[in-house]
């Protein structure tokens, strides 16, 4: 038995203390905030979560999954909204029953320190501030001041902005690159309609502007919790609506159906902050006995909704390196790294294409048209042809393995098709030298 230090109490973090104490590890987890449990959340960070198969699965591992579906709003597809003409709903499967869910990340975090509390000791307030990879030494800055611990394991589940991580670079042991877009977020909020829904429930919501998008997420109150990517500079950036008659204007002309269902949208457009889309990469992500894990060590973008479903994924093969180390946590480090590593740079990738299909792609009619075929392929071919975001959501195929199948299954529909071409032109030949 190892004495593990957990740092970071959000999703991976609480999940991956979780796993470790069923494995019978002695745990301590670490979490900046105060205890989340209870407290407001921070106006205008919720970003709601599309909960998938790869996350269901880590959390059906710890028997939460159907805990956190009861509190879930499956959503089946995209609702596509124009500036004019009629919605377009887009299902997410060939049979048009799979689903991505919503869930609010706050409610989520709740269940999982919940589930965490009894078997692990949560030490709240505590913000890292130094720590020595070679001894496992941790300080801490507390409400009670400055607090020294030790752990035989230390892993970073910190986030994006990994404390641990920059441990890890200022000891000259890890490199960082952050490549941030040129985009941030704005949430907003469609509260209910007279107790209702104000937009389809079952659908995520998207409303696509070429260089710009706004989509909207279904939520248990019958809100909806909406968020603005848009770029941070130029005449189209968020600072460049500076007043409330501005905001409207634009929202008027560019998302109509908008204002009459959001009553505060010039408060929220004006106070709620704008937040940073990046990847972050690091390499190596593991030295001495600290390892880092999700985002502190592979932060994505959010256009795939695979985040959190990532992170939790990276919890559940660190256990299963474990097992084949053996126990011999060194050994098991390594091995989740090697493993990991290709299928991380695959989803960090695919998410970055896939802002791309959602602002500029999924309101043209070939974009459409090629979905149809897709799903017609599907249905024709079960299991030999899967689409990309079938196997990204619905499965638990490793990243880059999804990659390098959608890849094959492209060449082999263009052999396919350059094969149907050469027999069509070849009787046309034939047909012309008959006399």
């Amino acid at each position: 038995m190892s004495d593990i230090a957990v740092v970071g109490g959000g999703l991976a973090g609480s999940l991956l203390a979780c796993v470790l104490a069923q494995r019978g590890e002695r745990v301590v987890l670490y979490e900046r905030r105060p205890d989340p449990r209870g407290g407001a959340a921070e106006r205008g960070r919720s970003i709601n979560l599309a909960l998938s198969e790869r996350g269901l699965s880590a959390l059906r591992g710890v028997g939460l999954d159907k805990q956190v579906l009861a509190d879930a709003l499956p959503m089946r597809g995209r609702m596509i909204h124009p500036v004019a003409g009629e919605l377009d709903f887009q299902p997410y499967s060939a049979d048009g029953e799979r689903a991505i869910n919503s869930i609010s990340r706050g409610a989520l975090n709740n269940v999982l320190l919940d589930a965490a509390d009894p078997a692990v000791e949560i030490r709240f307030e505590h913000r890292l501030s130094a720590l020595d990879p070679v001894s496992g030494e941790l300080t801490f800055e507390t409400p009670d001041g400055e607090i020294r611990a030790r752990a035989d394991v230390i892993l970073g589940a910190d986030g994006a902005g990994s404390a641990v991580r920059g441990q890890l670079v200022a000891h000259g042991v890890t490199t960082e690159t952050l490549d941030f877009l040129d985009y941030g977020y704005k949430e907003l909020t469609i509260p209910p309609r007279e107790g209702e829904f104000a937009l389809d429930p079952g659908a995520l919501h998207i409303w696509p502007r070429g260089r710009s998008m706004m989509i909207a997420l279904p939520n248990p109150d019958r809100s909806f919790t909406c968020t603005l990517f848009w770029p941070t500079s130029g005449t189209s950036a968020f600072a460049s609506l500076s007043s409330p008659a501005a905001i409207e204007r634009f929202f008027a002309e560019h998302y109509p159906d908008v204002p009459p269902l959001a009553p505060g949208l010039v408060d929220d457009y004006q106070h709620n902050p704008v937040g940073l889309l990046g990847t972050v990469r690091c390499a190596p992500w593991q030295y001495g006995r600290v390892c880092l894990v999700g985002d502190a060590a592979h932060a994505i973008v959010p256009f795939y909704g695979q985040g959190a479903n990532c992170a939790f994924e990276d919890v559940v093969v660190l256990g299963r390196c474990l097992d084949r180390a053996g126990g011999d946590w060194a050994r098991a480090l390594r091995l989740f790294e090697s493993s990991r590593r290709a299928d991380t740079e695959a989803i960090a990738q695919m998410a970055l294409a896939n802002f791309v299909e959602m602002r500029d792609k999924v309101a043209s009619p070939l974009f459409r048209l090629g979905k149809r075929v897709e799903h017609a392929l599907e249905r024709l071919a079960p299991g030999h042809y899967v689409s990309r975001y079938e196997l990204v959501s619905f499965s638990t195929t490793p990243y880059d393995r999804v990659r390098r199948r959608v890849r094959a299954q492209h060449r082999a529909l263009a052999a396919a098709g350059l094969g149907l071409s050469a027999a069509i032109a070849g009787g046309i030949v034939k047909a012309r030298r008959k006399p």
